[in-house]
């Protein structure tokens, strides 16, 4: 059965991020994720999880200046060092907050950029990872990557399962994974049934996330039969978690249907 960790960032947005903590908890999740946790000291984010019984599954290394549109540096040249720093300073929390993933976000490419230049960007985002992942493996962290479709986030380096999986494989790293976004793949790729029935038995994919499409709502809204979904997760036996990273259409606890309905069939 998926275990399913709510996104803190996107979810409970009608409270304050501290009492999301709560709100979730009180909605029966055992997990959360979140994009980032910076603002927040490391200890009193621990608090949080403790208090409420809850397990830090994810969050993001820092993306570069996301207010003004960046959407990560690890595929940007020139930008190694402030990458690394990243890098570290995500460890740190993940260390604290006991979490055993982080996202690393490559970036944006430059509008028209050239072959070369395109090479050039996939150059320095293979020897940031190679650097990222050696350090978390010897913290026991997983460093995740995850292809972003161009509708949400145009000129993102990475869209495709394919470009991702190659890009795990070429490396070879044990703890560099990719992070299936059933969201983002539909729109993008489409036949999830066979993205999970292809890469699920990989061992390559260490997250997965879902939302409603078009709108990026409840999960049971829109085009994809998630209940079919669900089945074929469960059918695979992944062990990891499902992120619920959408954005309710009202009240985050009153759109939970989908999830009561679920663990009601199978409890």
């Amino acid at each position: 059965m998926p275990r399913f960790a709510a996104n803190l960032s996107m979810m409970y947005t009608e409270h304050p991020f501290p009492a999301r903590f709560a709100a979730a908890s009180a909605d029966g999740f055992e997990a959360v994720e979140y994009l980032f946790p910076y603002a927040y000291d490391p200890a009193e984010l621990r608090r949080l999880l403790d208090d409420h019984g809850l397990r830090q599954v994810l969050f993001n290394a820092p993306p570069g200046d996301w207010d003004a549109g960046e959407r990560g540096t690890a595929a940007l040249p020139g930008r190694e060092a402030e990458t690394r720093a990243g890098i570290e300073r995500a460890l740190e929390y993940a260390a604290v907050l006991d979490c055993p993933r982080v996202h690393v976000m490559a970036g944006l490419l430059p509008s028209g950029a050239t072959p070369a230049e395109e090479a050039r960007h996939r150059d320095t985002y293979l020897g940031n990872l190679t650097w990222a992942a050696e350090r978390a493996g010897a913290a026991r962290v997983d460093l995740l990557i995850e292809p972003i479709n161009h509708r949400d986030m145009p000129g993102y380096f990475l869209n495709r399962q394919a470009e991702a999986h190659a890009v795990v494989q070429e490396l070879g790293a044990h703890n560099l994974k990719v992070q299936l976004d059933l969201y983002h793949c539909q729109i993008t790729e489409g036949d999830l049934t066979t993205a999970l029935r292809r890469d699920l038995p990989t061992g390559r994919v260490g997250h997965l996330q879902i939302a409603g499409v078009p709108d990026r709502h409840e999960p049971d809204t829109g085009e994809l039969n998630i209940g079919h979904l669900f089945g074929v997760i469960d059918e695979l036996a992944f062990e990891g978690w499902v992120g619920c990273e959408y954005r309710p259409r009202a009240g985050t606890s009153d759109g939970l249907g989908w999830l009561r309905d679920y663990r009601g069939a199978h409890a």
